[in-house]
């Protein structure tokens, strides 16, 4: 489903109750995105301190609980000696170096949990108290649904390193990323729709055609950051902008492997390559975006203008964590950038569509 579909007209699911009877259920959806938020950033701290495959069990329930005695925390770490991860890198570990894992990955699990009390109570008390209309009652229920789907990929992923890999796939990771942006997406949409845009200015079907396309080009750069976070792209090539003495690196070496589909998923020079290019036809979209928004004026204006600034502020952040190696600190802080810029365009989009 498009995101313009998911979030609601100034006319539509806004129109049978007053927007601010709906302010309570707008805020709840506010602090849900911001959740998922610090859900990926611990996400992406988890994935730097190579965390994710400590626990090497999916208990969804009995999980919520991490080891309670000595016994208990031995019988954790003997089964995480099992896996290729200890046999082949930390081999070798003691048990104090391997709770500092657990307890990321846990705490990454345990804000999955969260999250999705955070989301079903509240609902269900404002479904109770008539807040919720049909419509905006199917919405809610889809984002709870795709809540529960993340989890399941997000095992779908920790499963695919703990068989003959030591460390996740790629694609299991960019998949997993991008269905969490996705979520915070539709939930900002949502939240975004139930309340009626400040002031009305008319906007093209042009200018609005350029948003769907930013929104989707920053999708896009999520998923080739998740690649480039799987294969650890963004420890090979660390000089901006040449990539191995090379602005563009030679055909040969972007497409060594056979089938060439291959090297835009495996490959660890043309992943990053990719994700480069991707980052540059960012930044011009945003220049276009905001200099077709100029003529409308406005709100609209001022949040393209903010649409270019946190997309030149994330393309900074990028090049920091390349030239100085994936540091956690700045590392966390693009990954944190690639989140608002996601928001604000999501925002940017569905205001452009109350508008039409």
């Amino acid at each position: 489903m498009a995101l313009d579909q998911l979030a609601t007209s100034q006319d539509g699911a806004a129109a049978p109750l007053a927007a601010d009877r709906l302010r309570p259920v707008r805020l709840w959806l506010w602090f849900v995105a911001a959740l998922i938020v610090l859900m990926v950033v611990v996400g992406g701290a988890t994935r730097l301190t190579e965390s994710g495959l400590s626990i090497t069990e999916w208990k969804p329930v009995t999980g919520t609980l991490p080891p309670l005695s000595a016994e208990a925390w031995q019988a954790e770490f003997d089964k995480y000696r099992q896996i290729p991860q200890y046999q082949q890198i930390n081999r070798g570990m003691s048990l104090e170096e391997f709770k500092y894992i657990f307890w990321w990955e846990w705490g990454h699990r345990l804000l999955g949990r969260l999250i999705g009390f955070v989301f079903l109570l509240p609902f269900l008390f404002f479904l109770w108290r008539g807040l919720v209309d049909r419509a905006l009652g199917w919405k809610l229920s889809g984002l709870f649904v795709l809540g529960g789907l993340q989890g399941a990929v997000g095992w779908w992923m920790v499963a695919s390193g703990l068989v003959n890999r030591v460390d996740v796939s790629q694609y299991r990771l960019a998949t997993h990323l991008t269905l969490a942006c996705i979520i915070l997406a539709a939930t900002a949409a949502v939240a975004t729709s139930l309340k009626p845009a400040a002031e009305r200015r008319a906007s093209s079907d042009w200018l609005r055609g350029y948003a769907r396309i930013l929104f989707g080009v920053v999708l896009l750069q999520i998923f080739l950051g998740g690649l480039v976070a799987g294969l650890d792209a963004g420890l090979t090539y660390t000089t901006w902008p040449l990539m191995d003495g090379h602005l563009v690196p030679p055909m040969a070496n972007l497409f060594v492997q056979q089938p060439a589909w291959r090297n835009f998923f495996e490959n660890v020079l043309t992943v990053q390559f990719n994700h480069r290019l991707v980052a540059y036809a960012l930044f011009a979209l945003a220049i276009g975006h905001w200099l077709s928004a100029r003529r409308v004026g406005g709100m609209v204006a001022r949040r393209a203008l903010l649409i270019l600034g946190l997309v030149a502020a994330q393309a900074t952040l990028g090049i920091l964590t390349l030239i100085y190696q994936v540091p956690i600190d700045i590392a966390l802080a693009h990954q944190f950038g690639a989140t608002i810029v996601l928001i604000a365009v999501t925002v940017n989009l569905v205001r452009l569509r109350q508008d039409a």
